[in-house]
């Protein structure tokens, strides 16, 4: 009786072991899991010198608006900042372009300064020209120029997240291998492709590349975390807080592509898992233990591991017209942000359906149920770990999904609170921050959004910054100590980010480009008849 109710809902090609489940996986509230661990041997040792060290993907890394540039101010960080430690060592990305492999907001304003606000298919051959010239000097830069000099000298970084990583990245990949990537690589110069060539590798020497031990070895971010780790003495750790954040690129692919393929044979083999957009629960777990023996041997005070996220919650993915049906939390389709609902055609644009968005956000409930249980077990065998729900912070913030659709809300939304309540500072920001694809018109600036980036996929400054105050409250609950700018002063009572100072620095709040819908609506209007965008990002993922 239940097979018959559920099989119209279950896309054929979803592999058995996905449990497609029809209301979203209730959140963890208290990052303990109601499991008490004595820490009170280590409450009394002195403070670790690397005070956080974190380990992820493009979230914690600082990608945001189709680059990776603004790390200065990623959540790593703008918890630093708060702990008073201004130690913290991150990779910097400048250029021509303000970062790689495309940064959007840059790109934006650009076009505003040089073609005015108007951009539409009278001036749509200075627009192609400009932007081409644009990706011209980035490309040169970074595969050519300056942006090819990676830093060689130094200490271990202590941000490791690199964008576009995955558990298995993230398990085996080190700056040499990245390096030897670049070099067997051929160089092209696509009219319609001017894109950095192996931009995610290069990116990520910047991250590793002086992360090695003392024979010069290349290390992966868990191993120099390991070192790291064991900067220490007998008593005290080398690290106070190390912070997990990985996962999303296990399943990322399939939003990006619009293709749902299902993890198979080789999914832990790098030289063949690029065929892959989504992990099967089962080999999820399988890289997840691999990872969780590998933090084990960090010897860190503190760690927190995140869920997550539900990736049809990010704009990007732009669901078509109305709910599949009453009470439904996901629409019929999804396909790209710049596709108009009255334009949208199943048989040309890229898509996923509503049932295949079911069935990637319930493998990913199950990589969440996995995860809580290694915090659990961790902390049944004494360990002082944490579970960070980030996975259920974004579900609150889901605008279409469940803000203005009260009936799609799932059982559990007022128990944990409902609508996230944004911090004073943001919620007086007008018009209102939502999850909302970013949105800006001429002469009114921000019309929507301003969460997530222009990319659609990564938050904005102060949007990191929410991420940055939820993993402030775990660390204050572990017992971390917070000071003062000095690093001396004491801090009391709850620690809250200086959102009033993010919002100066955020530029997409406070200096919104006013060209993003003229934008949007132009590469609609060519993908409405030629799907040339849709087509070129595929070929680039």
């Amino acid at each position: 009786m239940i097979q018959a109710s559920t099989s119209r809902f279950h896309d054929p090609k979803t592999p058995r072991d996905v449990k497609i489940s029809f209301e979203a996986r209730k959140p963890i509230t208290d990052p303990t899991l109601g499991i008490v661990v004595n820490v009170s041997n280590v409450s009394k040792a002195e403070t670790p010198q690397h005070r956080l060290v974190t380990i992820g993907d493009s979230l914690t890394h600082g990608f945001q608006s189709g680059a990776i540039y603004n790390t200065q101010l990623s959540y790593p960080a703008i918890v630093s900042k708060e702990l008073g430690w201004d130690k913290l060592r991150y990779p910097t990305y400048g250029g021509p372009g303000n970062g790689m492999p495309l940064n959007l907001e840059k790109l934006a304003h650009d076009l505003q300064k040089k073609l005015g606000n108007e951009i539409n298919w009278l001036n749509g051959v200075p627009v192609f020209l400009f932007i081409r010239q644009q990706l011209d000097v980035i490309e040169d830069y970074w595969e050519r120029g300056e942006g090819k000099i990676y830093p060689n000298q130094g200490k271990i970084n202590h941000n490791l997240a690199v964008y576009g990583w995955d558990l298995r990245n993230t398990l085996s990949r080190n700056a040499d291998i990245c390096l030897d990537v670049i070099s067997k690589a051929k160089s092209e110069d696509d009219v319609l492709r001017q894109v950095i060539n192996n931009h995610n590798e290069r990116a990520a020497i910047y991250v590793l590349n002086t992360a090695r031990d003392n024979q010069g070895k290349a290390l992966t971010p868990l191993q120099a975390a390991e070192l790291l780790g064991a900067e220490g003495n007998e008593q005290t750790e080398g690290i106070e807080t190390l912070v997990i954040t990985l996962g999303s690129n296990n399943a990322l692919g399939s939003i990006l592509t619009f293709n749902v393929s299902w993890s198979d044979d080789g999914y832990d083999d790098m030289s063949v898992n690029d065929k892959y957009t989504v992990w099967r629960p089962t080999h999820f777990k399988a890289e997840l233990d691999l990872l969780v023996a590998e933090v084990k041997k960090i010897r860190a005070r503190h760690v927190i591991f995140a869920t997550v996220p539900h990736l049809t919650i990010a704009p990007f993915a732009r669901g078509v017209g109305d709910k599949a049906r009453n009470k439904s939390r996901y629409f019929s389709y999804y396909t790209l942000p710049w596709i108009h609902d009255q334009d949208f055609n199943p048989e040309k644009h890229p898509h996923i359906t509503e049932n295949e968005a079911r069935a990637i956000d319930s493998a990913i409930d199950q990589y969440n149920e996995s995860i809580t249980e290694v915090v659990r077990q961790a902390r049944l065998q004494g360990k002082d770990w944490y579970l960070f729900e980030l996975c259920g912070l974004l579900d609150r913030f889901a605008s279409r999904r469940y803000i203005e659709d009260p009936d799609a809300r799932p059982d559990w939304w007022n128990s944990v609170g409902g609508e996230y309540k944004l911090p004073p500072e943001l919620d007086a920001i007008s018009p209102a921050l939502t999850s909302l694809f970013f949105r800006s018109e001429m002469k009114k600036g921000r019309t929507q959004g301003g969460l997530f980036s222009i990319d659609g996929i990564h938050p904005t400054t102060v949007g990191y910054g929410i991420m940055a105050q939820e993993i402030i409250k775990i660390m204050q609950l572990a017992g971390v100590k917070f000071y003062e700018s000095d690093g001396k002063t004491q801090r009391f009572g709850e620690v809250k980010v200086d959102f009033g100072d993010l919002i100066t620095k955020d530029t997409l709040i406070s200096q919104t480009p006013e060209n993003v819908d003229n934008m949007f609506n132009f590469i609609g209007g060519i993908d409405k008849n030629f799907n040339l965008f849709s087509g070129m990002l595929k070929k680039n993922y």
